[in-house]
Parts: structure tokens; sequence; C-alpha cells
């Protein structure tokens, strides 16, 4: 914990003495909202899932270069499955370079069952994360993350997380079909029996001028020691961008 709060702290005295003279006060805020069903509840991190249909809501916040860019999902039944709380700030950002800190306070619900009773878990994160993006064009880019999570209660896992993501976007089929073509390679280290080698891609399919899109998503995992091994995972859905 000690770690983390420094490393905040850090976060954000680079950030007061790095604003260029030309990122002005009067920029006026800037917001963007998502919702997703999933058929089967990825996470942020896709080695995790809910594994049953999920309702996700994204939302942006942004002015200058700070962003705020909360995230809730719930499953179909209403129960609560994660909330996000992230804070990130653009620390480089060049045309063709973009390098962003960020820190999350997270909360994940699960049930568990005590006797004859079933007992909703909330269980708390907050994690670091640091991310590079390297634009090749304005259609081309190739992402580098890695996030340092710290579960706050008993039961929680504690460990990293990098990620790899090379993405193709605006490829057209037709008049006006477009679609974005992710390639997404991770590694989980988390305490415990809980690492792993991941294979992500992801086709999103979206039509011009309109607010849908729908995406495919499968999860193939190249080696692991969780058990059971997680093998090969699936999920479909459909977003709407307002």
């Amino acid at each position: 914990m000690r770690n983390i709060l420094c490393l905040l702290f850090l976060f954000i005295f680079t950030a007061a003495y790095s604003v260029e003279p030309g990122d002005s006060l009067n920029t006026k805020l800037k917001a963007t909202a998502t919702f997703s069903l999933n058929s089967n509840g990825v996470a942020s991190i896709p080695a995790f899932s809910l594994g049953k249909p999920a309702v996700i809501a994204s939302v942006t916040l942004a002015k200058n270069r700070f962003s705020y860019d909360p995230q809730l999902a719930y499953a179909l039944n209403f129960k609560g499955w994660f909330i996000d709380s992230w804070l990130h700030y653009r620390l480089i950002d060049k045309p063709h370079f973009e390098f962003r800190p960020g820190f999350n306070f997270s909360t994940f619900f699960s049930d568990y069952k005590n006797q004859d009773e079933t007992i909703r878990q909330a269980q708390r994160y907050f994690t670091i994360e640091f991310t590079g993006i390297y634009k090749f064009s304005s259609n081309n880019s190739l992402t580098v993350g890695y996030w340092n999570d710290r579960g706050q209660d008993k039961g929680t896992l504690i460990g990293h997380f990098f990620n790899l993501v090379g993405e193709r976007s605006d490829i057209r089929i037709g008049k006006g079909v477009l679609l974005t073509v992710d390639l997404q390679l991770f590694y989980i280290d988390y305490e415990g029996d809980n690492d792993g080698l991941f294979l992500s891609p992801k086709v999103t399919a979206s039509i011009r001028n309109k607010p849908f899109t729908i995406f495919f998503q499968p999860i193939q995992a190249l080696e692991s020691n969780i058990s059971p091994f997680p093998g090969f995972r699936w999920n479909l859905g459909v977003a709407y961008i307002l």
C-alpha cells in the first residue's frame, strides 16, 4: 500500500509540472459513454470473466490531459459484478506517441454460501497503470501496457498484468461497413496459481454514421498454471455509443 501511495504522489507531482503552456483551463469537458450487452461478461483483463451475460457501461470525462474513466458491470439479474474508477493523465501527448499513467480504485462483487444462506461479498482493489501507445498511422497502432493490482481484502489477488495490443481500424467492407481488428497478447502473474499467457483477438463491426457496433472476442490460454486450465472462451456483444 505504501508503494502505491508513493507512485500516486509521483504521478500527481509530475502531472502538475508537465502541463504545456498551450493547455488551457478553459478547454471544454468532453464526455462519451458506451453501453454494451455481452454474452459471456469478459472483464478488462480478458483472463477473467463473469461466465454469463452482462451489461457494461463505460464513461469517459476528459479535459485537457486528464480523464476520468469509470466502468460499471452488472449481470442480467441486476447484481453488480465490478465497478472501476480510473483516473488517467496523458503525460506525453504527441501525434504519433502517447504515454499515460493511471490509477484505479475498483470493487468486485461475488457470492459465497455460508451454511444455508448466500452472502454478497465486495472485494477492493487498487491498480497502478502505465500505458504507451504508438500510432503508425491514423488507422494503425501498437499499445504496450502494465498494471500492478493490489487486492485490499482477504482472498483478493496481488500481482502484475502485461499487455500488448496491435490495432487496425477503419477497414472498409463495401460502402457502409467498417471493421476494427485487435490482436491482444497478455500475461498475468498473480500470487498463487494464477499465472498465464493468453491470446485474444477482437473484431468489431460498425455501420458508418450509426451509433451501434457488434463485436466478437475469443480468448485462448496458451500457457497457464490455473486449475482447471482456462482453455478457450469467447464473447459476443453489441454496443451503443453516445
